[in-house]
């Protein structure tokens, strides 16, 4: 039976739905993150309609709607935050809330899930590289993933004839979308297929294989293209990955040198462009859980992506 396993990371917190061998979907938070589903108290500093902007006490700015229309400007509201900051190409889209009496809260995985000190072994990894790379291949043909402002795009590709190959990329697609906690338009360039029999076959194989993922969906049109809208709560891996590629990079380095394990000191050799980006107090939280002296060094050889952690004796 398909289980949520929680790893409370240094500088991230990762969630992964795991079904034996398989991660059927997967999200992360960073710390300091106002995250869909969370209470907060702020006030309200402007109004137009059932929409406007409020400050919490920390000092963040969200945008508000479904305000009553009694409410008023200075008036301090308890609200439930619907969607999380998202960070675009050009742009910054602040997190959005709502008044808690116009929301039904669902249940948090974050909560819910079974904590464990660590994932087995390669799962986060898996999800990881594939969100890094944007690409997941399956027999005879790949994925291709595209984060725009507009939706996120995902091109079918393969040398199999187009029928076999849009039908063999259905379940592989319904599978990425859950592991990279997509949400928001998402558009699926399918192969052209000419006849509207072989349309209507990718359709129903669609539906069926997103079973129990909420969203709606176009029917294939003439050109392949299908778009589908789900709920969006937040930045996506393949988000995080385009807006933040350093940090999901350090984050992932920072991990590595918790996992390893022996006695003598923890060496982290990453690129240089990481150093920066690793913060005191993560390497202060990693030498307390691991026991271990952390030492940093850089290699401008390695790729951001390919931070490698050892123990070595102590000098």
């Amino acid at each position: 039976m398909p289980e949520w396993l929680f790893e409370e990371g240094v500088g991230e917190t990762r969630a992964i739905l795991l079904d034996g061998d398989r991660v059927l979907a997967a999200k992360c938070r960073w710390p300091g993150e106002l995250h869909a589903g969370q209470a907060i108290t702020a006030q309200l500093t402007a109004k137009r309609g059932t929409r406007g902007s409020a400050t919490t006490p920390e000092g963040r700015e969200v945008l508000v709607d479904k305000l009553p229309r009694d409410a008023s400007e200075g008036a301090t509201l308890d609200l439930v935050v619907t969607r999380a900051a998202i960070t675009e190409r050009g742009r910054y889209k602040l997190p959005s809330a709502r008044p808690a009496s116009a929301v039904t809260v669902s249940e948090d995985v974050f909560e819910s899930a079974r904590r464990v000190r660590r994932f087995p072994a390669g799962k986060w990894e898996e999800v990881w590289h594939a969100a890094s790379s944007g690409e997941i291949a399956f027999d005879g043909g790949s994925l291709l993933f595209a984060v725009t402002p507009a939706m996120t795009l995902v091109d079918i590709d393969g040398a199999l004839d187009p029928r076999t190959l849009a039908l063999a990329a259905v379940g592989p697609l319904a599978e990425a979308l859950r592991q990279f906690d997509l949400g928001g338009s998402i558009g699926i360039d399918f192969p052209t297929l000419e006849a509207k029999a072989d349309r209507k076959a990718v359709d129903t194989m669609l539906e069926e294989a997103l079973t129990g993922w909420p969203h709606e969906r176009t029917a294939m049109n003439g050109f392949g293209f299908v778009q589908i809208v789900a709920r969006l709560e937040g930045p996506s891996l393949l988000h995080r990955f385009a807006t933040s590629r350093t940090g999901m990079a350090a984050r992932i380095a920072i991990r590595r040198a918790e996992m390893v394990e022996g006695a003598g000191v923890t060496l982290l050799n990453v690129h240089p462009a990481l150093k920066a980006k690793l913060k005191p107090d993560w390497i202060t939280e990693v030498e307390r859980r691991t026991g271990r002296p952390l030492r940093i060094e850089t290699d401008p050889g390695l790729a951001i992506e390919a931070a490698t952690a050892q123990i070595v004796s102590h000098e």
